[in-house]
C-alpha cells in the first residue's frame, strides 16, 4: 500500500500494528502518538486524525512530552552533518536550506543551539517548512531561533510542542496527498497583499496601512483586480472606500447574503487580521465561477476601508457607513500630518454627498458572516483550526491628557509636584486591577505619551488612550465607570487636571442562533471538534449586527496566536478548513435558506 495515497478510510479499516505502521514518521520516532490516538476511531476525516494524535501528545505525561521533544533532531546540527537524520527530517531542513548553510550561518546556528540546550535542556523545534509548507528562509529561521530563546521555559515547551503538530501535519499531509490549493491561494494573495504600506514603515520592513492612504488605496485596487479576475459579477470602491464585489445570485430578485472584513492595518501590524475574511470568500466566488454554479441567493463580499481607527478617531468607519452610521463630524478631524479625513477623501476621488446612496436595506439581505484570525492563544493552545464564536464583547474607547507642572526634576520636592505622567500610571495601574475583578473584563492603556519631554523635567503634560471591553454592555458600563471615577480622584487629590473624550462605543454581539448553527454545521462536517468561544476583539461584525443577523468563525494563529504583530500568521492549511467551512456554510444555506 503506498503511503503517498493514504485515505482515512484505510487508515480506519486497517488492523492496530498495520495502522501505526502507516503512521509511522509523523511523530518522530514516538510510535506511541499512533497507537494511542487509534482508540479515536474512526477517524472522520484528517482534521480530526490530525487531532486525535495532537490529543494524545497534550495529554501525556511531562515526561513523555519532553522525551519527544528530544527525539528530534538539532537544527542543522551533528545529525545533519553526519547524515543520520530520517528521511523526513531530512526533506525538511533541505526545503529550508538548512544543508547548504554559509559557515557563517551554520556557526550563528550551532552557537544558538548551545544556548538554547543550556537554558531549556532540549533541541529547538521550528517546522521549518513554515504556514505555507514551501519551505522557511533561513534568516527567519535564526530570528525565530533567537527569538524564542527569552522565553520563560513552560511557554517554550508548549511552542516546541506546537511546531512538532505542525511537523506532523505537514508530513500527514505529505502522506494523504492533500491538495491545499484553497489554502495556499488565500494564503498567497495576503502576502502579496501586504507589499503595500504607509511611508515610515516600509522602509522598516512593517506593515501599516492606514486609511485613504497611498498604500491603502493600491490594496483597494488590487483586492479589486483580484475580485474581477475570479468571477464576481460586478466590483466598485464606495463612497468611503469600501472595496464592494457582488456575485449575483439564479434570480435577479434574490435576497443577499454579506460578508467581508477590513483590509486597514494598525501600525506594524500583521497581514492576516481583517484581510484573510476577504479572501477567503473570494476563495469561494472563484470556485463557484469554475462551475459556471449560482446559488439561490446573491453573494456580496465588502473589503472594508477601515476598522481599526489608526489614522482618525472613526474606527469601524467602512462597516458603519453601510448602516447608516457615517459621522459627518469625523470629516473634520485632522491626521498626524493635519490633512482633515475631507480632504482625504477629496484626494482619493469619493464624494462625501454620496454616503449616504451606500447604505444598505437590511430587508434585501439575509445576513453577514465573517472570518477572521482568532487574534489569541485559545485555539493554538486546543490544537483547533477552527472556533465558533458565540458573541462579540462590548467596547468603549477613551483618548485623554492629564494637564500639570511642568518643573524642574532637581528642585522640584516630591511633595510639591503636579506630575501628569505619573497620574496616568497610576490609572494604568488601576484599569489593571479593576478589569482583572470581572475575570473577563479587560482594560489596556495603548497609548501613552509625554509631549515635548525631557529627562530633567517633571511632566507637565501625558497624553493616553483608555479601551476597555467586557462581554456584556453593563459589565463593560461598570468598568468605565469606575476607571473614570478614578481618574477624576487620581487628579483631585494629586492637583491636575484631566481631558477625556470618549471615542468609540460598541455594543456587545451575540451571535445570532440559527446563523451560529450554519457555522457549527460545517466545521462538524468537517470532522473537527466544536469549540465555541467569545470574541475579546472588536470586528466589523458588530455594526452588521445592529440591522441584521451576524456570526463569526475564527481561524487558529500560529505563534501563539498573536496578533496586531507582524508575527502575527496563519497555516495554509487551516486557511483550507476556513475556505471549506464557507463552501459548506454556502451550500447549507442554498439548501435551506434563512427566511
Amino acid at each position: 500500500m503506498s503511503q503517498t495515497n493514504l485515505t482515512v478510510a484505510q487508515l480506519n479499516a486497517a488492523a492496530p500494528a498495520e495502522a501505526v505502521a502507516l503512521l509511522d514518521g509523523v511523530y518522530e520516532h514516538s510510535p506511541w502518538i499512533a497507537e494511542r490516538a487509534l482508540a479515536a476511531r474512526p477517524f472522520r476525516s484528517l482534521a480530526h486524525l490530525k487531532h486525535a494524535l495532537a490529543q494524545v501528545v497534550n495529554t501525556a505525561s511531562a515526561d513523555e512530552q519532553i522525551g519527544l521533544i528530544a527525539a528530534h533532531p538539532e537544527l542543522a546540527g551533528k545529525a545533519m552533518v553526519s547524515q543520520t537524520l530520517t528521511a523526513e527530517s531530512t526533506n525538511e531542513q533541505r526545503k529550508a536550506g538548512l544543508t547548504d548553510c554559509t559557515p557563517e550561518e551554520f556557526a550563528t546556528i550551532q552557537q544558538l543551539n548551545a544556548d538554547y540546550n543550556a537554558k531549556f535542556g532540549f533541541p529547538f523545534i521550528l517546522a521549518v517548512r513554515g504556514p505555507r509548507g514551501a519551505g522557511l528562509p533561513k534568516r527567519e529561521i535564526i530570528e525565530t531561533f533567537a527569538r524564542r530563546l527569552h522565553h520563560h521555559p513552560a511557554f517554550e515547551r508548549g511552542e516546541a510542542l506546537r511546531n512538532i503538530h505542525r511537523i506532523a501535519e505537514i508530513r500527514l499531509d505529505d502522506k494523504f496527498a492533500v491538495d491545499l490549493t484553497l489554502g495556499n491561494d488565500v494564503w498567497d494573495w495576503q502576502e502579496q497583499l501586504s507589499v503595500h504600506t504607509d511611508p515610515g514603515y516600509a522602509e522598516k520592513g512593517q506593515l501599516t496601512v492606514t486609511y485613504l492612504t497611498d498604500a491603502h488605496r493600491a490594496c483597494a485596487a488590487q483586492i479589486s483586480a483580484l475580485m474581477l479576475a475570479t468571477g464576481f459579477d460586478s466590483v466598485h470602491i464606495d463612497a468611503v472606500g469600501n472595496v464592494v464585489g457582488r456575485y449575483e445570485g439564479a434570480t435577479p430578485d434574490a435576497k443577499t447574503l454579506l460578508t467581508g472584513s477590513h483590509y486597514d492595518t494598525v501600525r506594524n501590524g500583521g497581514k492576516y487580521d481583517g484581510r484573510l475574511g476577504i479572501f477567503v470568500p473570494i476563495a469561494c466566488v472563484r470556485e463557484l465561477k469554475r462551475q459556471s454554479r449560482r446559488l439561490p441567493f446573491a453573494f456580496e463580499v465588502v473589503g472594508f476601508a477601515e476598522e481599526e481607527g489608526q489614522r482618525y478617531k472613526a474606527t469601524f468607519l467602512g462597516s458603519g457607513a453601510l448602516i447608516g452610521h457615517f459621522d459627518a463630524r469625523w470629516l473634520v478631524q485632522k491626521d498626524a500630518d493635519g490633512i482633515t479625513m475631507r480632504e482625504a477623501m477629496q484626494h482619493a476621488g469619493l464624494k462625501e454627498e454620496d454616503i449616504p446612496k451606500i447604505q444598505r436595506d437590511p430587508a434585501r439581505y439575509l445576513g453577514f458572516v465573517e472570518v477572521h484570525i482568532e487574534q489569541g492563544p485559545v485555539l493554538t493552545e486546543l490544537d483547533l483550526p477552527l472556533g465558533i464564536v458565540t458573541s462579540i464583547n462590548g467596547s468603549v474607547r477613551y483618548v485623554g491628557e492629564v494637564i500639570g507642572m511642568a518643573s524642574h526634576a532637581g528642585t522640584t520636592p516630591m511633595d510639591r509636584r503636579r506630575d501628569a505622567a505619573a497620574a496616568v500610571a497610576e490609572l494604568i495601574l488601576y484599569t489593571e486591577r479593576r478589569a482583572a475583578q470581572d475575570g473577563d473584563s479587560v482594560g489596556t492603556v495603548g497609548m501613552l505619551e509625554v509631549p515635548s519631554g525631557s529627562i530633567n523635567v517633571v511632566p507637565g503634560r501625558c497624553k493616553f488612550s483608555l479601551d476597555l471591553r467586557a462581554p456584556h454592555n453593563t459589565q463593560r458600563d461598570a468598568l468605565a465607570t469606575d476607571v473614570v471615577a478614578e481618574l477624576q480622584a487620581i487628579c483631585e487629590r494629586r492637583g491636575v487636571r484631566f481631558e477625556l473624550e470618549e471615542t468609540m462605543r460598541a455594543a456587545a454581539a451575540p451571535s445570532a442562533p440559527a446563523w451560529q448553527q450554519r457555522w457549527e454545521t460545517a466545521v462538524d462536517a468537517l470532522g473537527i471538534p466544536l469549540f465555541r468561544m467569545p470574541s475579546g476583539a472588536g470586528h466589523d461584525a458588530m455594526k452588521l449586527h445592529e440591522v441584521m443577523p451576524q456570526a463569526m468563525l475564527f481561524v487558529r494563529g500560529i505563534n501563539s496566536g498573536i496578533s496586531h504583530n507582524p508575527l502575527e500568521s496563519s497555516t495554509n492549511d487551516d486557511i483550507q478548513l476556513a475556505v471549506q467551512a464557507f463552501q459548506l456554510l454556502l451550500e447549507g444555506l442554498a439548501a435551506d435558506p434563512a427566511p
